[in-house]
């Protein structure tokens, strides 16, 4: 048994933003289906990914090795590095000795045999080959080195501040290390970022080389809502899985780390997702690029422009619970062109039970460009007298 105190951290001011341990929520709190059961692992983190709501955590800034759950960040660069036509996933790779001897888990590459990418990318994800991912490395990057060199301007990039990684694979190393958060953070925006390739991680097996190899993550035969994403272990890290479930419209993320075994693995996650989902509910407020607004615009082309927002806008709270939320709408005044779209032209505050949740960009819809003399001339006028 892990003997560590378990936390919840309800971002959405369910617990007026405070950590409780979970033995005492219950009497802290009238409310007590809000206590996040026991997890038997080293550190876990629950987001709801629509409206990436925090919804329990355990030591979830606490730096533990992220075994082959680095492979989401691999997976990362591969995907961009398709976008962009670097590779195609047609293309034959030779595999290096360099590859072709990686220790740990592996697809069964061989040197004098060439591989296509989208073989090597199915026995990364699916096989959690480390040969796979090496190989995968090289052909992105020229060598594993840099293309951990490229992992690390990512993870800083993506705002991972407590990841850092010392190889493409997973395996251990001091200066190896992630969070529960980070690598939720990571998740999160490798499927926002990349949805065309999900359905990958919910592939149950993969043959290649006559070796048929199962996805590790028992997770996919038990329950049909899960569709990824990656199981990670060495001796050190321990068992641990980043799981994503979608039911309905709502999608949860659970990251489970340091389990006692492949068993644990899965049912802690299991357990953690069916809470999510059976305690919390999310309320779409507003639709991406939709207008909410119309606003005044000064000294340009056009007199109003449109604003919304970039994504949708979702909202999570407890089931059966949403009239304790309140929204304000605030706009920067006066708006004077030149305005481009996407530009920040105000905010949306929601508050639980009058606390913060969150503040999301209002955003203009519309560009208007500089308004001709005589235009910008009257508008002063008006801004003058406003």
């Amino acid at each position: 048994m892990i003997k560590a105190a378990h936390y919840i951290a309800l971002t959405a001011c369910f617990l007026n933003m405070t950590y409780a341990k979970a033995d005492t929520t219950a009497q802290q709190h009238t409310n007590a289906n809000l206590v996040a059961p026991y997890v038997a692992a080293k550190a876990y983190y629950l987001e709801e990914v629509e409206s990436h709501q925090l919804l329990a955590t355990l030591n979830p800034d606490e730096r533990v090795e992220p075994a082959s759950l680095t492979k989401l960040m691999s997976a990362y660069l591969v995907f961009d590095a398709l976008r962009n036509h670097k590779i195609s996933l047609t293309q034959h790779v030779s595999v290096s000795e360099h590859a072709w001897r990686a220790p740990g888990s592996r697809m069964f590459i061989e040197p004098n045999k060439p591989v296509t990418v989208d073989e090597l990318i199915h026995g990364m994800i699916i096989q959690s080959g480390n040969d796979a991912t090496t190989a995968l490395a090289e052909s992105v990057a020229g060598s594993e080195d840099a293309f951990v060199s490229r992992m690390n301007l990512t993870a800083s990039r993506l705002g991972l501040s407590n990841t850092h990684f010392s190889n493409a694979t997973g395996l251990p190393d001091p200066q190896h290390y992630s969070t529960a958060r980070d690598l939720a953070k990571l998740a999160s925006t490798l499927l926002s970022d990349f949805p065309e390739y999900l359905s990958l991680f919910s592939t149950k097996e993969y043959r290649y080389n006559n070796i048929t190899q199962p996805n590790r993550n028992r997770l996919l035969w038990i329950d049909p809502s899960v569709d990824g994403l990656k199981t990670g272990h060495t001796e050190s890290a321990g068992y641990c899985l980043i799981s994503s479930a979608k039911r309905g419209q709502r999608r949860i993320l659970s990251v489970v780390l340091g389990t006692n075994s492949d068993k644990a693995r899965t049912s802690e996650s299991q357990k953690l997702i069916n809470w999510g989902f059976q305690t919390f509910e999310s309320t779409l407020l507003f639709k991406k690029n939709t207008p909410v607004k119309v606003l005044t615009a000064y000294k340009g082309s056009l007199h109003q422009i449109q604003a919304g927002f970039n994504e949708d806008v979702w909202i999570t709270h407890p089931a059966g619970d949403s009239t304790h939320f309140h929204e304000l709408l605030t706009t920067f005044q006066p708006i004077i062109a030149p305005v481009m779209v996407g530009q920040n032209v105000g905010k949306l505050d929601i508050t639980y039970n009058g606390s913060s949740i969150e503040s999301i960009p209002l955003i203009s819809l519309d560009s208007v460009p500089l308004g001709n003399a005589f235009t910008r001339g009257w508008d002063s006028i008006r801004l003058m007298i406003k």
